[in-house]
Order: structure tokens, then sequence, then C-alpha cells
């Protein structure tokens, strides 16, 4: 059997722009993916703080060093600039990986630069 569990975590990021006019997505900073683990096209939930919205879509990787979190497309109406969210990626495990498994959390500051890891 296989269970769904996180894997990584980006949390209280903050959203910089929504883009109604794009395809749809979230794009983040690239230095940010690379720290939880996370891959461009890769499905992550979003759970915004500031509205309780809490939506799935799929990561595109921003400009390195930016700090940028982008709401693009319909995903721009689930939250506004300045918003506060969660970015969730799971994936699913057997029962002997999960007696070892430790979900990789990356905390940010207000820039949305890392702070530490967990």
């Amino acid at each position: 059997m296989f269970r769904q569990m996180l894997r990584a975590k980006i949390h209280r990021a903050t959203v910089t722009d929504a883009c109604l006019e794009y395809e749809g997505s979230l794009t983040v900073d690239e230095d940010l993916l690379d720290a939880a683990g996370i891959l461009p096209y890769e499905a992550v939930v979003i759970s915004n703080l500031n509205n309780g919205e809490r939506f799935t879509t799929y990561a595109m990787a921003g400009q390195r060093g930016s700090g940028e979190i982008v709401l693009n497309g319909p995903t721009a109406r689930k939250g506004a600039v300045g918003d506060q969210i969660i970015i969730f990626c799971y994936e699913y495990y057997a029962e002997d990986e999960i007696k070892r498994h430790v979900p990789r959390i990356i905390n940010v500051d207000e820039r949305n630069r890392v702070v530490n890891k967990a």
C-alpha cells in the first residue's frame, strides 16, 4: 500500500505578483524550488493564509534569486500581491519508506529568502 505524504513545503511565501493573462501556474524563484526539491511542472497545492483559498496548480521556475512568487492565469484570482501562502508538494510512499521519511520544510522571510530548512 502507498500513502500520500507531504514531501516538501515552502512556508509563508509572499505573493509578489498576479498575472491573470497567463495560461496558468505558480511561478516560484528557482532558488526556492531547488531548496524544496520541487521540479518545474510538478503539481503543488497552495493555501492562502490571507483569504483561506486552497488550490492545485503546477510550479514554474522563476528568475533565480528574484524572490518572485507569481499567481498566474486563473490562480491570480485566488490571492493578491502581499498575501502569504504555503506551497505544499506531496508524494506517494510505500509503508517501509514512511518510517524514515522526513518532509523538507523551507521557511522564508518577507522577501522570500530562505531563513531555514528542516
